[in-house]
């Protein structure tokens, strides 16, 4: 880098290109980037066979690239797409289009974190960066990633990547491959790498921090070929219809790929149906790094699958639908379906009078079922039947056309009577099988009504009693209201005054909507004028990866403690693998949040562990071990935060931070 900081990347380059001066013009190939924090040479070795398709099967250079203060690259890493990785990559992508085996034109791609940055850069126009693939990826951090939702912290998700990033930076980059100051950089990333969560807890409200990094609402900073893989039961799924709508209405060639799919890979993933994305991909790089005129922007530009009801089950392995295509045209052609509460079978309230205002009684603790909202690998699984948190919702039930198709974002518009200066809403969509089978959640929205007005950055209290309406967005979703045979099923939507554990449970509650004056809007499908898509099928398992894997283990708990008064969610997992060199590396996840029903305090706990076992540094086998410490304790009022942090070799203590600090809980 410009400031004499290295950061350390892998090259898959094809065979007849070589990496010398005197590569042949015709020879030279486009590249493809991805650069992550996860450490390309140990923890995330594993992802190596799809750079390896890439290159062998479709020609294209490769560059996986530790980012800066990982892996075995230089520096510090201060937070999560801090302006120091964006101004890196500009460089890394102005190297990389400069080396005599590129062609000069080079793709970003990745998911996650790598999706994010791919979208950043696109904003950045670096010269050289012709088109991108973000995959699971959002397009707001305020509002859609892993710290808040709808104006509340998220409080499953502390427990889990918060806590992860603090034990993966502090440890030390791969001896063999940084050289001998590698001890050196490890103990600096020890004592100067900030735990990211404590900035991320303190910024309550949206504003300049969270709109960096964030495309939302600047679409018009891409003009670069944009492709978008999303998951609908992925946390990221929202970065689908409106940032396709927004890019396509500026004329920037953009395609959206929607599956039924966790934050998992589309082939592998957990639900499916898979299918082999990279074949698709390799399409959309050939259209717009290779100039190759193969018909890709002449398709229908967005392919959704389109799910049908099946009792929930947590680890369900596919879903029952089927695949659409879209174009502007048929998304255009969607209606707002209204439906009035006040015509809906309701239940779970009381009535006030002969109006349509209906008493609820509300609890702290609903929402266990839900889960958290982003599903992934396991314990991160999909929710279960929502059937017990119904029960203690407000129920509203509506039966509709069983060929009426979901697609979009339904919108809630709701006159509500708040009891406390700060409430939240919850409201769940699903679907509940014949004879009231069990209740299959398909979509989810929250909103703090101190953000009822709209504009994120300014929140205000509620006055208690005072009734307010609101409009409350849930998340993108494309569903059928039938079962797997195309039979009928029941519509129903439970609101709640909490969603918990998948953000914190609200300092206060409501206690009333007036019926008459609320109504669920739901966009409905005009139908698709495409022939349904054919995607290729899932490629099978690779072999000879690099990466024995021996041991893995998963628990999956949550109950209420009947005497305390207390419901409780725990998790334990973790796994032991090979790396790359030679290295062997262990996880180990433990996870609690609890919260008390009667006064709604809460606490999230949990503790993240990583030990590598590297066989030859210095001629001698060396093990060192990063373990992350979290204590949450929610409060009315305040946070309070503490966090620790203890990093080993050979079992002697090489370091050990400390961070405490009380926030205020302004509106979260």
């Amino acid at each position: 880098m410009s400031d004499g900081t290295e950061l350390a990347a892998t090259l898959y380059l094809p065979g007849d290109v070589g990496a010398g001066p005197e590569v042949r013009p015709a020879l030279r190939v486009p590249c493809l980037l991805e650069a992550l924090p996860y450490r390309k040479d140990d923890l995330t070795a594993s992802y190596r066979p799809e750079y390896v398709r890439f290159r062998d099967e479709y020609g294209y250079a490769v560059a996986r690239v530790d980012l800066r203060g990982s892996g075995s690259s230089g520096g510090i890493a201060l937070d999560e797409y801090h302006e120091q990785e964006q101004a890196d990559l500009h460089e890394v992508i102005g190297w990389l289009a400069a080396q005599p085996w590129c062609s000069g034109a080079v793709g970003m791609f990745g998911t996650s974190w790598s999706g994010f940055n791919s979208l950043q850069l696109a904003c950045e126009r670096p010269p050289a960066l012709k088109a991108i693939v973000a995959s699971y990826a959002s397009d707001d951090r305020w509002s859609d990633d892993v710290h808040f939702m709808g104006g509340a912290l998220r409080l499953l998700d502390q427990i889990d990547y918060p806590l992860y990033m603090v034990a993966m930076s502090a440890l030390p980059p791969v001896p063999e491959l940084f050289g001998p100051a590698w001890r050196e950089q490890w103990l600096q990333r020890i004592e100067q790498t900030p735990p990211w969560l404590l900035t991320w807890v303190e910024q309550q409200t949206d504003g300049p921090y969270w709109r960096h990094g964030s495309v939302r609402p600047g679409y018009d900073r891409i003009s670069c070929p944009t492709m978008l893989i999303a998951g609908w039961a992925d946390g990221y799924r929202n970065n689908t219809f409106r940032t396709f709508e927004a890019l396509a209405a500026n004329g920037t060639p953009v395609r959206v790929l929607a599956g039924p799919w966790s934050h998992m890979s589309p082939s592998s993933s957990v639900p499916g149906p898979c299918v082999d994305h990279v074949p698709l991909m390799a399409r959309w790089w050939d259209r717009w790094l290779r100039e190759d005129p193969n018909g890709v922007d002449d398709e229908p530009p967005v392919t959704v699958f389109v799910r049908r009801y099946a009792p929930p089950e947590p680890d369900q392995a596919a879903w029952p639908g089927r695949w659409e295509a879209h174009d502007l045209g048929s998304l255009a052609a969607r209606g707002d379906l209204e439906l009035p509460l006040a015509d809906a079978a309701v239940s779970g309230g009381i009535r006030e009078g002969d109006g349509g205002v209906v008493r609820y009684d509300g609890d702290l603790d609903v929402g266990v079922t839900a889960w958290n909202s982003c599903a992934a690998s396991l314990p991160w699984g999909q929710p279960e039947d929502q059937t017990p948190d119904d029960a203690r919702s407000l129920r509203l039930e509506w039966s509709l056309p069983a060929e009426t198709v979901l697609l979009g974002h339904p919108r809630l518009r709701l006159r509500v009577r708040p009891d406390a200066e700060v409430a939240f809403v919850s409201a769940k969509l699903s679907l509940v099988g014949p004879a009231g089978r069990a209740s299959l959640l398909v979509d989810r929205g929250l909103l703090n009504l101190a953000y009822r007005d709209g504009d994120p950055t300014a929140p205000r209290p509620c006055t208690p009693g005072e009734w307010v309406d609101v409009e409350v967005e849930l998340e993108a979703c494309a569903v059928q209201l039938c079962d797997a045979a195309g039979g009928p099923v029941t519509l129903r939507l439970a609101l709640a005054c909490a969603d918990w554990p998948n953000t914190v449970a609200p300092p206060g509650t409501w206690s009333a909507i007036d019926l008459a004056a609320s109504t669920l809007l739901l966009p409905v499908s005009a139908s698709s004028p495409h022939p349904a898509p054919q995607l290729p099928p899932p490629p099978p398992a690779p072999e000879g990866d690099g990466v024995d894997r021996d041991s893995s283990h998963v628990q999956w708990q949550h109950g209420h403690d009947v005497l305390a008064r207390t419901r409780f969610a725990d998790v334990d997992h973790g796994s032991s693998y090979g790396g790359n060199l030679g290295s062997r590396c262990v996880e180990h996840y433990v996870g609690h949040v609890e919260i008390d029903r009667r006064t709604g305090d809460q606490q999230a706990t949990g503790m993240t562990r990583f030990e590598l076992i590297w066989p030859d540094v210095d001629g001698a086998q060396l093990a060192v071990s990063s373990e992350a410490r979290l204590y949450l304790a929610v409060e009315p009022g305040a946070f309070d935060v503490r966090v620790e942090l203890d990093v080993t070799a050979d079992g002697a203590q090489v370091g050990s931070r400390r961070w405490a600090t009380r926030i205020p809980r302004r509106w979260a």
